[in-house]
């Protein structure tokens, strides 16, 4: 009899984009990459030490926890220069750091996220199975480019981006403008991301949600979803 309470089947997904979909990366190449910007821009290479590297590498691999202490509303994902400084005075929280080089890192950020290793099969699969997938992002950058070069804007019914609606999450509101894009209710759709502060405010909407914590690895486990949306 447990069967006549069943959920709805799952006929959307909704997910997150930073920590989900892409990972941020090896924080030496994006020093590298940064260092490399400067340098062709006209600007003096960094004397960084190999203590300063390390310490840079490290910051940089919490630099989004740092930026949330500075702004712990997310200010900074409702519009690009609001995003912009909140990362220059997070960078800068490391002390030596020179202003060139943190414009330098802004400037190659994007280039090193680089989608998980099961993005595009569980992606492709569940386009098979005919169901529509949404981003939705907390971020101040249009991200279009980046998942047009990673094969994933193809795959995908639409991309909600807080700068572009004036919404953050947690805010059920933005959850809503995802599933007027879905097009599915909210029963019968699954919200994938990583933080469970920001990513569980479709609740409200009666959206289940799934949380996957970091592995540390190229596949970041989300075939989970597959198994919660079942089978075709």
């Amino acid at each position: 009899m447990l069967t006549d309470f069943a959920p709805a089947p799952i006929r959307g997904v909704i997910f997150d984009f930073h920590a989900t979909l892409v990972g941020g990366g090896d924080s030496g190449r994006w020093i590298d990459a940064a260092v490399r910007h400067l340098v062709d821009g006209g600007g003096a290479k960094p004397d960084l030490g190999a203590d300063q590297l390390a310490g840079l590498r490290e910051h940089l691999d919490r630099i989004w926890q740092h930026a949330h202490g500075i702004d712990p509303a997310s200010e900074r994902d409702l519009s690009h220069d609001r995003h912009r400084d909140v990362f220059t005075r997070a960078v800068a929280l490391f002390p030596g750091i020179t202003p060139d080089l943190i414009t330098s890192l802004y400037a190659v950020m994007p280039d090193q996220w680089l989608p998980f290793d099961d993005v595009l099969p569980v992606l492709r699969e569940l386009r098979s199975r005919g169901i529509r997938v949404v981003v939705l992002s907390n971020i101040g950058l249009d991200i279009r480019p980046l998942l047009d070069r990673a094969g994933v804007s193809g795959l995908v019914d639409g991309v909600v981006l807080s700068f572009e609606v004036g919404l953050v999450k947690p805010d059920p509101a933005i959850f809503g403008r995802a599933l007027e894009l879905l097009g599915v209710p909210g029963d019968q759709t699954l919200m994938v991301g990583d933080s469970p502060r920001d990513d569980v405010g479709g609740v409200p909407l009666r959206i289940r949600t799934l949380i996957l914590p970091p592995t540390g690895g190229p596949v970041h486990g989300l075939s989970a979803v597959l198994q919660m949306v079942g089978a075709r």
